[in-house]
């Protein structure tokens, strides 16, 4: 069986590994105040031109959920769009904070600035409104939920926005490298340090063994984060194990190749399934691609590949995502694309 459901199912970088035995017997201060996660915290800044602090979790929903719950007081609520992650793959864990997630209508997975803009202006014009949770933070994942990509104008425009309404932003980047890598990407890290509150680079999508590190670059959220990280059960006491995997992605630009990597055999797919005649569902460039396949092909397909089913389409038609990633291996897309060339 080749796997195509999930950018997770590998292990790490053969590099990773090899640096995380020639550290092993190394003895360091835990809970990532160690040299490790000091140097990566800087190879992060300099990579995002950044002054803001750097702190190391494990996994994303971990992440999200202390970060939400750090920046927002009880009375306040965050937005996100219908198909976000924190709203739908997340068992509820920001509610569990007491926090109400609000969903907006969005395109492609992208939240509209003209949707967050009504809701907002809405909210503050219904003379009830201190009976609603407070719409405080805006929150976006760069790539989305279907593999698309916000612009570094939506960008700009997004966090002004925030800006003039005493509002967060906060992205959420646990595939984030597959959407730098993408061709029609213009959002560099150094535009995500200039226009979010808070943002945070995967690991555990993009070839570490774990980890996500979170960059904050709102000053007015730096203290303290740490109590947050401890009371959320995400301080790692061996807290050099996630330093020394951004360490090594983030050491000559290993981070970005990988990414690149998953993002090209993606492209292959893309244009393997179009020269069929499949149309795809969502216009993504990153590593997750959404074919539209009838029944028939979905039967063919499945006994020799794993892939998710993402959406009905009609009764003869299934979007389903084929994920590509840092470890996927060439000769798997070459097979998979005879079969494809085959349907």
């Amino acid at each position: 069986m080749i796997r195509f459901d999930n950018d997770y199912s590998t292990g790490a970088h053969p590099k990773i590994l090899e640096k995380l035995i020639a550290t092993n017997d190394e003895q360091h201060p835990g809970y990532g105040v160690d040299e490790h996660c000091m140097y990566a915290a800087k190879l992060i800044k300099d990579a995002a031109n950044t002054d803001g602090d750097v702190h190391f979790l494990v996994g994303g929903t971990q992440t999200n959920k202390t970060i939400i719950s750090s920046m927002l007081r009880p009375h306040q609520a965050v937005i996100a769009a219908e198909s976000g992650h924190i709203a739908v793959h997340e068992t509820g864990a920001i509610e569990n904070t007491g926090h109400k997630v609000i969903t907006l209508p969005e395109t492609n997975g992208k939240l509209q600035l003209e949707h967050v803009a009504t809701f907002v202006k809405n909210y503050w014009e219904d003379v009830t409104f201190e009976h609603m949770p407070q719409p405080k933070l805006v929150y976006i994942s760069q790539p989305t939920e279907f593999g698309t990509l916000y612009t570094k104008s939506e960008l700009q425009n997004l966090y002004q926005f925030c800006k003039a309404n005493n509002m967060y932003l906060i992205i959420d980047g646990a595939r984030l490298g597959y959407a730098l890598a993408a061709d029609e990407n213009d959002v560099t890290l150094s535009d995500l340090a200039q226009y979010s509150d808070v943002f945070y680079i995967g690991g555990t999508k993009v070839g570490a063994l774990f980890g996500e590190a979170v960059v904050i670059t709102n000053d007015d959220l730096k203290t303290d984060f740490r109590y947050h990280i401890k009371q959320q059960g995400g301080m790692l006491a061996k807290g050099r194990l996630l330093g020394i995997q951004f360490q090594t992605l983030f050491e000559d630009n290993l981070y970005h190749s990988i990414s690149e990597h998953a993002v090209q055999l993606a492209n292959r797919l893309t244009e393997a399934f179009e020269k069929a005649g499949i149309q795809m569902k969502y216009p993504s460039p990153t590593n997750q691609r959404f074919p539209i396949l009838t029944n028939q092909q979905i039967e063919q397909l499945k006994d020799k590949y794993t892939f998710a089913t993402w959406e009905k389409v009609d009764d003869e038609h299934t979007a389903v995502r084929f994920c590509t990633s840092w470890s996927t291996k060439t000769e798997d897309v070459e097979t998979l694309i005879k079969d494809i060339e085959g349907l």
